[in-house]
């Protein structure tokens, strides 16, 4: 599944923040359609509405953006 997960990082405008803020985000694309947000949602999707999505998607049918999303994990 070439693209599926993707992280964009533009050299010149890295700083410490940047680097944090790309370990932070989880984002889901089908088919160029953003359909799940870490940085949105709060926290990482559940996997059944994520190979949901994908099942859709596959089948031809719409694929509506995920809302739902677990606690983010805390690492202390």
């Amino acid at each position: 599944m070439d693209g599926l997960f993707k992280a964009e990082i533009i050299p010149e405008t890295m700083n410490r923040d940047a680097i944090f803020f790309v370990l932070c985000s989880f984002e889901v694309e089908i088919n160029g359609e953003l359909i799940f947000s870490k940085l949105e949602q709060g926290g990482f999707p559940y996997e059944d509405d994520i190979m949901n999505a994908v099942q859709l998607a596959h089948d031809g049918k719409p694929v509506e953006k995920i809302t739902k999303s677990r606690s983010p994990c805390v690492i202390m």
